[in-house]
């Protein structure tokens, strides 16, 4: 079972959702960034896991990205990964925060980030497929065919 990094790239229209004991948050429209680690004993499968909750939401959220998983407003549209032994996760997030905002908190209370969810108004994709080759990762890209989330942009 590969063990690596991801990024869940979903989009949403202007919106408030409570994330657990974060509470009630705002999300601009357009595009996060998720950025999670796949270490553990299942490895890649958590990706797996996530993707599983974004198109049946029959789940309940177990993780902050999860509570946008499982939300209508939200769409997951790709996720990219990259086999790696090595706990590169927070470098990610780090590289991926140069080109915008993240949310405070947000999918980071097991480590020092200010966050793990990153906000674009465009597409990403390049922009990630940059920041893993930079950590000399060679991402995987798949593609999220799911039925479009209420009144995305």
């Amino acid at each position: 079972m590969d063990k690596g990094i991801y990024c869940l790239v979903l989009k949403n229209p202007a919106c408030t959702v409570r994330v657990g004991a974060l509470g009630l948050l705002p999300f601009a429209a357009g595009w996060h960034c998720y950025v999670g680690s796949a270490l553990g004993p299942g490895g890649l499968v958590r990706l797996e896991r996530h993707l599983h909750l974004a198109a049946h939401r029959d789940r309940r959220p177990k993780w902050h990205v999860d509570y946008l998983l499982a939300d209508p407003l939200f769409s997951v549209t790709y996720a990219v990964s990259a086999p790696t032994q090595d706990r590169l996760e927070c470098r990610l997030a780090a590289a991926l925060a140069r080109g915008g905002p993240g949310m405070e908190k947000f999918g980071c209370s097991d480590c020092e980030c200010p966050s793990h969810l990153l906000h674009r108004s465009r597409d990403p994709q390049y922009e990630i497929i940059g920041a893993f080759a930079g950590l000399g990762l060679s991402p995987r890209i798949k593609t999220i065919i799911t039925p479009n989330a209420k009144g995305i942009l």
